[in-house]
Formats: structure tokens, sequence, C-alpha cells
């Protein structure tokens, strides 16, 4: 294993292969326009949404950390360059932040959507070798969301759609979000599926606790809604379907023993409409039609749990910048037991693979 040494920007000095490109795939980023639209809605009380309201009444705020993230995530030059190589992180795949447009008016939400994405790829334009996009989309309006991923794949060059899970408490099992699955596995281009912060109809034992974010809301959302997504038979009818989740699945992948034996009793039982007879157990779409990544879940013991359960060809570095990113992660990734090619597929392959880099 070749070896390089770079100061960092905290000035500790960090040890990593160079064997390997290390590809970060959910990392975040608005255009200033989106941000202003957000902080004029809060400030003229539009969004009745109790969640949008904690985060980004949080992030537009005029703390220390919430300027910070402010300024870093509209960047997309050397400010985001030199951060990733004082880490030692090659490329970066960059979407729109959460909630993106999901949170707006329909006709706004598709205008700002085709502007995210026409501004994004002046920046992957930008920096070829350093930055990838995702297709933002406006799923309040499916057919034109499918025609935007269709866009983004075809023009823009984009390698995969974001969605920032619920659009305003509504959920992609429902069949008339389809149009998006239809056009995403037409293209073989992969949908991750970021959080959110809970729907307005379960946040309120999470905000009045303080747990709507990160700390536990986000993976009790996005946990819910992927499960709706497998439950409801989306992988059954869109076989070739291929969604991305960060957080090592939302722990998805410690309740798949239960998720399939409770499953398959409330089938047996026909106690709820909603749940029907699948192809295969829920647990068998985790580990062929979903990829993991480490993004806010840089822990070894579950890094190697899931790579266990799910197989190591299905888990992905991400960093999560700006959020929760460290320059020390990679380093401490790249310390883990594993051989080089094991590496190498963690940081560069599957990413590779999953987004067709």
């Amino acid at each position: 294993m070749t070896e390089t040494q770079v100061l960092n920007e905290t000035g500790t000095t960090l040890a990593f292969s160079t064997d390997y490109k290390r590809i970060a795939v959910e990392e975040a980023w608005a255009p200033q326009q989106l941000l202003d639209v957000y902080r004029t809605e809060l400030a003229a009380g539009n969004i009745s949404d109790p969640g949008f309201n904690s985060l980004w009444g949080y992030y537009l705020g005029n703390t220390e950390r919430a300027s910070a993230l402010s300024a870093r995530i509209v960047e997309a030059g050397p400010n985001r360059l030199a951060a990733m190589d004082a880490a030692g992180v090659d490329v970066q795949i960059l979407s729109l932040t959460c909630p993106g447009v999901q949170i707006l008016k329909t006709d706004i939400a598709r205008t700002l959507a085709v502007e995210a994405n026409n501004i994004l790829k002046e920046s992957v334009d930008a920096y070829p070798d350093r930055f990838y996009g995702l297709t933002a989309i406006a799923p309040q309006d499916p057919e034109h969301a499918a025609q935007e991923i269709r866009r983004g794949h075809d023009n823009l060059g984009f390698k995969g759609v974001i969605i920032n899970s619920h659009t305003q408490g509504e959920y992609l099992d429902d069949k008339k979000f389809w149009p998006i699955f239809e056009a995403a596995e037409s293209l073989n281009t992969p949908i991750y599926l970021h959080p959110n912060t809970p729907s307005p109809q379960m946040i309120q034992p999470y905000v009045e606790s303080g747990l709507d974010g990160a700390v536990f809301g986000f993976a009790a959302e996005t946990g819910l809604h992927l499960l709706r997504i497998i439950t409801s038979g989306v992988f059954d009818r869109f076989p070739n379907l291929k969604i991305v989740v960060g957080h090592l699945g939302e722990a998805l992948p410690y309740w798949m023993w239960r998720i399939d034996f409770m499953h398959a009793t409330s089938v047996k039982s026909r106690r709820y409409e909603a749940i029907k007879p699948l192809k295969m157990r829920p647990s068998d779409y985790l580990k062929r039609n979903i990829w993991f990544t480490t993004s806010g879940m840089p822990w070894a013991p579950a890094v190697e749990f899931v790579r266990d359960v799910v197989g190591t060809e299905r888990v992905m570095f991400a960093w999560d910048y700006p959020y929760q990113w460290d320059p020390q992660e990679v380093a401490a990734l790249d310390a883990l037991p594993w051989s080089i090619e094991e590496k190498k597929e963690f940081f560069q392959g599957a990413a590779e693979q999953v987004f067709r880099l």
C-alpha cells in the first residue's frame, strides 16, 4: 500500500492510502437563490411544516455553526476543494440539500429545480475531475419530475437523482409518484433517498424533545419511507430500480430479520390493506435494490455490521459535507483492517458501478 501524508486545515497530519480514489457520494449543495427563497418564506410564515421551520430556521440564523454552514453549502469551488484536499477526498457527488424544492408550491418548485440543476452543471463543468451532480426534481409534479430526470441524465450528464424523502407529508409509495421510478429505472440511474425532517403527521414528539433532526428524526423518517417503498411493491413493479440511502441504511439493516418475520405475519393475517404479498422478503430487496453509504456514520462497528448483512459491494463512502464532516474521518476509515481491494471497492468501486462514473 502506498501512503501519503497531508497537513489538514486543523494542523493535524493525516496519513492515507493513494491506491484508490475517495468518492464521497452524499455531499450537500444549494444555490444561493434557494436559500434566499427559504429565508423569504420563513420570514413571511408561508410554510407550516414544523420540520422545515426547525431545520432552516436554525441554519439561516446567526449562530457560528449556522453561518458557517450557509456559507459552505452554496460554494462549489476553491473552499470546498480545499476541505476535500485537507482530508484526502478526491471527488464529491453534489446534490441539492434537504428539503430541496419539495417544501415549496408546485410552480415555484418546478422552476427552482430546473434553475438549480443548471447552476450545478456549471460547477461540475468547472471542476470535472472533482465534482459530479445529481438531478434535483419537484416530485409535486411527477410528470415534470420524470422529464427533468431525463434532462439531467441526457443533457446535463448527471449521475443520479436526489429526492429529499417525503414531499409535504406524501411518500413515494403512492402510485402517483411512480413516473419518477419509471424514468429512473429506464435510464438505469439511481435515486438517492436523502433524509428529511419527520413529516407534519409524525413530527410532534420529535420536535418537542429536540430530536427532529439528524440526531434521530432523520433516520426514523427516512427508514419509514424506504420501508414503505419496499412493502408497497415498488421493486416488484420496477425490479431494476436502484436506490441509494445514507447513514448506513437508516437502521433498516439492523431490523431485517424482524421486518421479514412481521411482514410475513401481516401478509398471512390480512390485517392491513396496505400489506400485500411480495415476490421476495423485504430483506431481499435491501440486498438487491438498495446501496448504503456511510454518511454521518463513520463508526467502524456499524460499518462492519452493515457490510456483513448486505454485502461489501453495497456499502460505499460518503462524507456528509458540510453538515457532519470531519477531516480525520478518511484516515480513520482508511485504517480499517480491510484489504486494498476491499478499500478500493468501498471508497471508489461501488460508487463507480452504481453511479456509472
